[in-house]
């Protein structure tokens, strides 16, 4: 899948990094009230991440895969709805 890593700091600063990626699924109507960005956090441990999810009541909306050469990269939705995701920086990711 199409992946573009935006960084904004400086490598010793911690910018408010982000990425652009193909839409999975169609888009949301006009006006609709989400039809935009998903936040992405960084974690060390995106298996033991993914479990703390899902047992506070989080589901899974896009499975675990690899940004080859870059991280493990997962979405879910919380107890409201919400899409986020979590990545897993990974040099080896495949």
């Amino acid at each position: 899948m199409p992946y573009w890593g935006v960084v904004t700091g400086a490598e010793e600063d911690m910018g408010i990094n982000g990425a652009i990626m193909q839409r999975q699924g169609e888009a949301g109507p006009s006006g609709a009230p989400i039809n935009g960005a998903v936040l992405t956090l960084g974690v060390a441990d995106f298996d033991g991440i993914a479990q703390k999810i899902i047992a506070a009541g989080g589901t899974v909306a896009l499975e675990k895969y690899a940004l080859p050469g870059m991280a493990w990269q997962g979405y879910f939705l919380d107890t409201d709805g919400n899409v986020f995701g979590i990545q897993q920086p990974d040099p080896n990711a495949a």
